[in-house]
């Protein structure tokens, strides 16, 4: 077991929040600072893999919102590193929609189906800002019915104009997204943020004892002196400050216990945060049998049940030659085939796309199924705030309960849901403590400069104080003040 330790700051987390708020810490000063990471890696929600001959992202794997009148923070770490990266085009998406006999829909149906489906979003939109009742204003609304319907609705709400995208994504930083196509992964960048601070070998494996992996924190014991961090392996860290970096359900869930127990308005904003699952499901082939080339990277299966493998990708873009799919699911059906094995999911795949292509296509000879639901140490893929939240919401999210400060993506009033949401998050959290730290700072040596005042006082006789104060001796420190380097009493108790 680690004897107690203190230290000004312990970050929990060491996705691309805790890496980024530690550096700014580091940079500023913040040396004695530790990184408590759960699992055995760097990264939390961006995580790759290699399948199939190539790294693919099982985690974040676009660089969203590019080439606006801002610059993206994390598209200039990704230039700045060389990471490489290939344009997303989602437009042709919905004219590559096929139905359940291997068709694909007339590009007019297509287009009705489209503008049908996103009437249908903004009135939606609209009924819920009019009405606080979010299932009555979801039944004044039409629903998709038809199998293209259900298809189109799926990616409308899913993907284009996804729960998870706000706005200012895009109109600051532009609309075109970036999928990662490096061997290095998304990772490396928070790996070259962490060489920034941290002690790491030549190829760059992180040495610095003050990162220790497999930390799963299960107590934090907070009071106004400080906070004690309790782990699962039985040792014991104190520090001055804690920040919290980890996903909203984690924090939705019960793996961490706080002593005493979290406030009721930030319970209340924890757990007004839906928690959104974002599954892509890998296939390698022994060859290729879809369409591919221009306008052909995305496709679409229309099923009678909405989400049903539905979203279809090929990896041509990303790794010519790879003959690999990638099929994403959301929520309900992520969480579906999170619970059944490997080759149940595998022979739902294949059915789908041999409805696509026909019943001669080859089986696959790889599968890869992420489980982000089921990992108890990320609960799910991202925050979404319900259209109707109001700006209290996240502000009671983002908001310190004492010595513990709270950092993430979902605490970003305008990027919740996105790795650079999560990267400013980070830096805005540090940047906030470090002014906390500042002003306690003051206190002390303002107290320090107190001090022979103080001993003064506690000299004098109870009647002596008594012209100045009919406070008790005790009470006359907390009311004396420093102005323009002069001792002084404050005018409340003249």
């Amino acid at each position: 077991m680690d004897s107690p330790s203190r230290f000004s700051v312990i970050v929990i987390g060491a996705g691309i929040s805790g890496i980024s708020a530690a550096k700014v810490l580091a940079e500023n000063g913040i040396d004695d600072l530790l990184i408590l990471e759960a699992s055995d890696r760097i990264g939390g929600r961006i995580r790759k893999e290699k399948f199939g001959g190539v790294t693919v992202e099982l985690g974040a794997g676009w660089i969203a919102g590019v080439g606006g009148k801002e610059s993206n923070p994390v598209w200039e770490l990704a230039s700045g590193s060389g990471l490489r990266t290939c344009l997303s085009d989602y437009s042709n998406a919905r004219y590559n929609i096929y139905d359940r006999s291997g068709k694909i829909f007339p590009s007019g149906i297509a287009a009705d189906s489209y503008k049908k489906a996103v009437d249908s979003a903004i009135q939606k939109l609209r009924d819920q800002e009019d009405d606080d009742d979010i299932s009555t204003a979801i039944e004044s609304t039409s629903a998709p019915k038809t199998p293209i319907e259900l298809a189109i609705d799926f990616i409308l709400h899913d993907f284009e104009m996804a729960e998870v995208e706000p706005i200012s994504t895009y109109v600051d930083f532009g609309e075109r997204e970036f999928l990662v196509a490096d061997e290095r992964g998304y990772e490396h960048l928070l790996y070259k943020m962490a060489q920034e601070f941290l002690l790491t070998s030549e190829e760059g494996k992180i040495l610095d004892n003050r990162l220790k992996l497999n930390k799963v924190v299960r107590e934090l014991q907070h009071s106004r002196n400080g906070v004690t961090v309790k782990t699962e392996d039985g040792c014991v860290y104190e520090a001055n400050y804690v920040i919290l970096s980890v996903s909203i359900g984690v924090l939705q869930s019960d793996l961490i216990a706080f002593k005493p127990p979290l406030p009721r308005w930030k319970k209340e904003a924890i757990e007004k945060c839906d928690v959104m699952v974002y599954t892509k499901i890998f296939l390698k082939f022994p060859y290729k049998f879809w369409p591919y080339g221009p306008e052909k990277e995305f496709f679409i299966y229309a099923h009678e049940r909405r989400g049903y493998f539905t979203f279809w990708q090929h990896m041509e873009n990303a790794y010519p030659g790879s003959n690999i799919l990638v099929v994403t699911l959301t929520n309900e059906e992520s969480k579906r085939v999170e619970a059944q094995p490997d080759a149940e999911t595998l022979k739902e795949a294949m059915g789908v796309l041999r409805d696509m292509f026909g019943p001669d296509i080859p089986d696959a000879i790889d599968i890869i199924v992420p489980r982000w639901w089921n990992n108890r140490f990320q609960r799910g893929s991202y925050s979404n705030y319900p259209i109707i939240s109001n700006d209290q919401v996240v502000q009671d999210m983002k908001a310190p309960v004492g010595c513990i400060f709270f950092t993430g993506e979902h605490t970003s009033e305008r990027f919740n849901g996105y790795v650079h949401g999560g990267y400013l998050a980070g830096i805005e959290t540090s940047k906030a403590l470090l002014e906390e730290i500042k002003k306690e700072r003051k206190n002390e040596n303002q107290t320090f400069l107190l001090e022979p005042l103080l001993a003064f006082t506690g000299s004098l006789t109870l009647k002596q104080t008594e012209p100045v104060s009919s406070l008790q001796k005790c009470d006359i420190p907390t009311q004396l003040y420093l102005s323009k380097g002069n001792f002084g009493i404050s005018e409340a108790i003249l």
